[in-house]
């Protein structure tokens, strides 16, 4: 009796697919109506977990992509001098994971930075399913495309010269992506505190927070612990490609 309670309720709590707000942003995106219950028997939905716990771990076997539902995780690696070093940062709508698929494990970590919850997309499972409906294959090859995007885009932000432009970047990236997940693209709370944002761009912490108190003393930001107001952005998008800033 209390079994067949609780499957009851898990079935109660269970959001679909079709109905999830960010359907617009994940795997759904990718097939018709007709096929989303054949995805919804494959995605696991609903899994939580607290703030500094793992999703995964660097060298794990790999058998599962995720999407994030809530919350934000960050991907890093752990170099060879034990050092860690971040790769990523994801957000609701966001897979990770898409890096690692092959016989080699995870290639990197991820942790949650808040309390985040994830569907979890078992991969054997998702390639069967991917033959029989093109477009969720296709799909698929864009997102491991984008991923490859990143990991270049990652790649020039670190060449670039200044912390200026690699700040100012990073906040224009933040604010496309909370756009697309129907947020206020200037109105942001990051999800991650400024020692991990020092580690992805390779910056000191003093540096970040000196660059953001420029940004602000310059009406570019508002800036009140991890709230940013993004006010000037053509004048970011000018630091982000080496352009000059205002005078103090």
């Amino acid at each position: 009796m209390g079994e067949r309670i609780s499957t009851a309720r898990a079935a109660a709590l269970k959001s679909s697919c079709q109905e999830c707000s960010l359907s617009n942003l994940c795997l759904p995106l990718a097939v018709s109506s007709h096929d989303i219950d054949r995805l919804e028997d494959v995605v696991q939905q609903g899994q939580t977990i607290d703030r500094g716990k793992h999703v995964f771990r660097q060298n794990d076997p790999f058998r599962s992509c995720y999407a994030v539902r809530s919350g934000a995780v960050k991907t890093y690696i752990i170099s060879d001098s034990g050092e860690e070093q971040i790769t990523g940062f994801y957000l609701p709508g966001e897979i990770i994971g898409l890096d690692s698929m092959g016989p080699d494990g995870y290639s990197c970590s991820a942790k949650a930075l808040d309390r985040s919850s994830f569907c979890e997309i078992p991969f054997n499972r998702l390639e069967e399913l991917a033959t029989r409906i093109p477009s969720l294959q296709h799909h698929f090859f864009q997102l491991m495309s984008q991923e490859i995007k990143n990991s270049h885009n990652l790649s020039l932000l670190l060449s670039k010269n200044s912390a200026e432009e690699r700040i100012a970047t990073l906040l224009l990236s933040l604010s496309t992506r909370f756009s697309r997940r129907r947020l206020s693209s200037t109105e942001l709370i990051l999800p991650m505190p400024r020692h991990d944002i020092a580690n992805y761009l390779g910056l000191a912490v003093e540096t970040v927070s000196r660059v953001m108190t420029r940004f602000q003393r310059q009406g570019l930001i508002g800036s009140h612990g991890r709230e940013v107001s993004l006010k000037d952005i053509p004048a970011l998008k000018a630091v982000a490609h080496g352009g000059c800033q205002k005078d103090d």
